[in-house]
């Protein structure tokens, strides 16, 4: 396994006291109420009382202010204490917010990543030991009826779907500025297939970066339709097309045109096995002339510059094992090689470091 320097420095030896290992273990073994409190404080408006004051605020008052009771106001910032989220003055009873309180608070990925797991994951992930043994997304059922979860997207609960776009936006979004210099700047791209083009927001960006490429997004042909009312009357739209497509069939193609100049997929290829991957990458294969490059953006877990983000990464893969689909992950580079290397295809070049910890995977035909 090659890992960054800081990720081989942090998961190769024992870092932790025997003392601090068994608090860790305990944080662990009570990880579901440490999560719904600490929702909480941030919903109810607790975490935001506290940030606007410097004196800190009593049990008393943090009831008064919210409407809670004396009980509920007591049971949250006593277990917040113990959590860390909150400190007290003993002299005083004042609560204060901590720094890990401040980032649940204030940082866009730890509140996009707090509403993910709590309105898309919480409940199916009961349900992680089945699917693990299953193959299948048996956490999904808390949702909907679907075999998958790209099926349903746009029958989701409001309050879900909302947090599952925040989700997958925020990890490609930061990304999208370097992604279009490196497609447009760097490669001279004029057509595009956008695969798993989802909403239409990176065709919309790259119509509005380059006057000239025409894109061809290829969805599910519900989501082509989710897609078309999104764009619609939007500047560049009249250059984005899009095609229908299950690319879990394996005798669904790629449509065939000597002008291709690359595909894209980003964020696409974790949504699969490897087995479905190498499938696609076959298909994509097909589609390819020898001036044609693929594109493919990943978050690859195994090249982030810090632990968190690999936590983060390694995290997301049980929601797809529990809710999404059953059988893909956030890979790592070694997988997704192979994968590339088993569909025929050769890695010309990996960009690292685009974004949220992003890496684009430059591919080409080797036939």
């Amino acid at each position: 396994m090659k890992l960054t320097p800081a990720l081989q420095a942090a998961y190769s030896k024992e870092h932790l006291k025997a003392r601090d290992a068994q608090q860790l273990a305990e944080f662990i073994a009570w990880g579901p109420v440490v999560f719904q409190v600490s929702r909480l404080m941030v919903k109810l408006g607790i975490f935001e009382m506290l940030a606007k004051t410097d004196e800190g605020l009593t049990c008393e008052e943090i009831a008064r202010d919210s409407g809670l009771s004396d009980y509920a106001v007591k049971c949250l910032t006593e277990a917040s204490l113990t959590i860390g989220t909150i400190l007290v003055d003993t002299a005083t009873d004042r609560f204060t917010l901590s720094k890990t309180g401040w980032f649940l608070l204030r940082d866009p990925r730890t509140r996009v990543n707090m509403d993910f797991c709590h309105d898309v994951n919480y409940e199916g992930l009961f349900s992680l030991e089945e699917a693990l043994k299953s193959g299948r997304p048996e956490g999904l059922k808390h949702l909907g009826a679907w075999p998958t979860i790209y099926e349903g997207l746009s029958s989701l609960p409001p309050e879900v779907q909302k947090s599952w776009f925040a989700f997958d936006h925020f990890y490609s979004d930061a990304s999208f500025p370097e992604a279009l210099r490196i497609i447009f700047d760097e490669h001279h791209v004029r057509t595009l297939y956008d695969v798993g083009g989802n909403t239409g927001k990176w065709a919309l960006q790259c119509v509005a970066y380059n006057k000239e490429v025409e894109v061809t997004i290829l969805d599910l042909p519900q989501q082509i339709r989710m897609m078309q009312q999104n764009i619609s009357g939007k500047p560049g739209a009249e250059r984005i097309k899009g095609y229908g497509i299950n690319l879990l069939d394996d005798a669904s193609m790629l449509p065939m045109t000597q002008t291709l100049d690359a595909i894209w997929m980003s964020q696409f290829l974790d949504c699969f096995s490897m087995e479905q991957i190498v499938s696609i990458l076959r298909r994509a294969r097909e589609a390819m002339t020898p001036s044609t490059r693929l594109f493919i953006m990943e978050t690859l877990w195994d090249r982030q510059r810090f632990p968190t983000a690999a936590f983060c990464l390694t995290m997301t893969s049980l929601y797809f094992t529990a809710m999404a689909n059953g059988n893909s992950k956030m890979y790592s580079t070694d997988d997704m090689a192979r994968c590339i290397h088993e569909a025929g295809l050769e890695i010309e070049h990996i960009h690292d470091g685009l974004g949220q910890g992003h890496s684009i995977i430059v591919v080409k035909s080797n036939g």
